[in-house]
């Protein structure tokens, strides 16, 4: 079976842009590309998350032919118990660290207050019923039940939603589903009031991003490696210009499509439109044409190359540790000075390394925040690299 190191180093890029984003020195200070769109539109930090599931469907095209060789019933075990796994690891992570500092003391979480949804449990979802349409329908049925489930949640979203304003944050139905089925308790609430962007309603988009990637990866591995010469009686691979521009086109039209649908159905990250599915598979298959010709047609392999794979080879583990960390050391904390009337004003390990050796080093606040950021995909990159030094790798 042909082996991509593009798309080792695509997925690694993906999960370390992924933590870079998500750990600014401070929310309040952020350069723009790196913070999502406020609701329509998508900046290039709303590209990461589809990257990724894009990538987890390059992965299950490589996996696939032996879960079928195993037979119908291994398969729906090892793909439902590693759906239920990444599920609990995200729930997991939304609960911990079990404890909070409330009035000088560590209080329990409550169970009533916890977040179902997140990051993983969307990954859990997506991964899961695109397994089984990968698994029981073939390539063309594939692309015709994509196509009927983008169709269908615009179609959702236009009749349910608010009359006249269907895809606004008041407006999309997905909220309402979310509410009657999950509770406001438990569900997100950083826009200002109770809205979850990785809610039930747009979860079903999510599985056609990984369908996109499947059907990538497969066509990779079946006709990107074609044509074998013979050197010195040893057979050399040669990756097939055919398949790179093939990608190029097909990542194109993908774009094209998606910034045509998003006139009547607006690009957006939050409710994860059908446009936003398309735009953003779209430029992930340019990406990834781009590495490949890159690493496999310029063997333009580097350090910047082994940066990225080291990431790619614990990608999972990486970042449920990023997630999981922070939330831990947050446990830890001291008192760094007292306010004007006496109180204590307590701090924790990495806001401290924000606060007195990343921010001082720059007068533009936006700057110190974005060294933080770097300082702390450095810091997991390190652990990656010991991992792999060791060949730890970490699954589920």
């Amino acid at each position: 079976m042909n082996r991509y190191y593009s798309l080792d180093v695509f997925r690694g890029a993906t999960v370390a842009l992924m933590i870079l984003v998500n750990n600014p020195g401070s929310w309040g200070h952020i350069y723009s590309p790196l913070e999502h769109a406020t609701w329509h539109g998508a900046t290039p930090t709303d590209l990461v998350f589809p990257f990724f599931l894009f990538a987890v469907g390059n992965a299950m095209a490589f996996v696939m032919p032996r879960l079928r060789e195993a037979g119908n019933q291994t398969f729906l075990y090892k793909v439902t118990k590693r759906a239920l796994l990444i599920f609990a690891i995200g729930l997991f992570l939304n609960w911990n660290p079990f404890v909070i500092w409330k009035d000088n003391m560590l209080v329990g979480k409550r169970w009533e207050n916890v977040r179902i949804f997140g990051v993983l449990q969307r990954i859990a979802v997506a991964y899961f019923f695109a397994s089984l349409l990968v698994y029981y329908l073939k390539p063309k049925a594939l692309i015709i039940t994509s196509a009927i489930i983008l169709v269908s949640y615009w179609l959702l979203c236009y009749l349910l939603g608010a009359p006249g304003d269907p895809y606004s944050l008041p407006g999309y139905f997905g909220t309402e589903l979310d509410k009657s089925i999950l509770g406001v308790s438990h569900m997100y609430k950083g826009e200002g009031v109770p809205f979850d962007p990785e809610g039930i309603a747009s979860a079903i988009e999510a599985i056609v991003q990984v369908i996109i990637g499947y059907l990538t990866g497969k066509y990779i591995r079946e006709k990107g490696k074609t044509s074998i010469e013979v050197a010195d009686n040893k057979p050399i691979e040669k990756v097939s210009y055919e398949m790179l521009s093939h990608l190029f086109i097909t990542g194109s039209l993908l774009v094209f499509f998606g910034f045509a649908w998003d006139l009547v159905f607006p690009i957006n990250k939050k409710i994860w439109t059908s446009s936003y599915v398309l735009y953003t598979s779209g430029l992930a298959i340019m990406v990834l044409g781009l590495l490949i010709y890159l690493l496999e047609f310029k063997n333009a392999k580097g350090a910047w190359s082994r940066f990225f794979d080291v990431f790619g080879k614990n990608p999972l583990f990486i970042f449920v540790l990023s997630g999981f960390l922070p939330r831990i050391l947050a446990l830890v904390r001291w008192v760094e000075k007292y306010d004007d009337h006496g109180k204590p004003v307590y701090t924790t390990p990495f806001p401290w390394f924000y606060n007195h050796i990343c921010k001082p080093f720059f007068e533009e606040p936006r700057a110190g925040s974005l060294f933080y950021a770097i300082c702390i995909v450095a810091f997991y990159w390190f652990i990656a690299y010991l991992l792999n030094k060791k060949k730890i790798y970490l699954k589920v």
